[in-house]
């Protein structure tokens, strides 16, 4: 039952009941790994993630030391949950046809780094890699981006093609503790708990860099204030509403019918 005489409550007690309202009325995502994988490229790729061959995504498996990526060669529009790759840390292919893409030793290293860490993206999107060629951080200066508010990493050199164990310690190290890193004259890296949280981040990433790029070419980008900052990006970042965006992504990519292959509707349940 809704609580009555909410007009006297603080918002720290209507946020907390907001959160449990939330927390029962939405059930986890039913779509199996490969399926959220998928989907995820699908959906990047309509949100300007679309940078040809460019860009990995890998996906943790309950199984030590082995993740899902796709296959070096499609681009993220035509990944499906059917052509995705089981591969180990060191980039042999366990199950699945042709060879993943080289620069996701990158991730086998921040997946050592980082135990909690269960989808990582990494994408050469159009204003990330715009803001990149300025050697420019990224400014999380509007409520919609704090989702990303004190939570990513700067890279301001190139350090070379990520295909090395050099740059695979280098960029886990840059990344730290953070949940997204932007590499100047690359792209950007997110490093999520789930693969919602990382979809959900990736668009928040690019859609930030587009802004900051508009708003710099009118202005001064006017900072927030970060006790603010630091509660919005709390109150986005949980693991439920991280969910219900995904799922909303996920009906939006499939009403196009070029996504119609991505997943198979029969297995979603099962």
């Amino acid at each position: 039952m809704t609580p009555s005489n909410t007009f006297q409550l603080d918002k720290a007690t209507l946020v907390a009941q907001s959160t449990h309202r939330m927390d029962r009325q939405f059930q986890d995502s039913a779509y199996s790994l490969r399926q959220k994988l998928a989907l995820t490229c699908r959906i990047l790729f309509d949100n300007g993630h679309d940078s040809g061959l460019a860009g990995q995504i890998t996906g943790r498996t309950d199984v030590p030391g082995k993740f899902y990526t796709q296959q070096l060669g499609l681009g993220f529009d035509e990944i499906t949950e059917d052509n995705l790759l089981l591969v180990d840390e060191d980039l042999n292919v366990l199950e699945g046809n042709g060879m993943p893409n080289p620069a996701n030793r990158f991730h086998s290293w921040v997946y050592r780094a980082r135990p909690e860490v269960n989808c990582i993206i990494h994408t050469h999107a159009l204003h990330t890699a715009a803001l990149g060629m300025l050697e420019q951080p990224l400014i999380v200066s509007h409520m919609d981006n704090c989702v990303l508010y004190d939570d990513v990493a700067f890279v301001a050199k190139w350090p070379g093609i990520p295909v090395g164990n050099e740059e695979g310690e280098f960029i886990a190290g840059a990344l730290g503790s953070k949940h997204a890193l932007l590499l100047s004259h690359h792209g950007l890296l997110i490093a999520g708990s789930t693969v919602e949280e990382a979809c959900v981040l990736a668009i928040a990433f690019e859609r930030a860099a587009r802004m900051q790029l508009l708003a710099s070419g009118a202005g001064t980008i006017q900072p927030i204030d970060p006790t603010l900052g630091a509660e919005a990006h709390d109150w986005v970042l949980r693991p439920k509403r991280n969910t219900i965006a995904f799922e909303y992504y996920a009906r939006r990519s499939l009403k196009d019918p070029r996504n119609a292959d991505c997943v198979r509707p029969a297995s979603k349940a099962g």
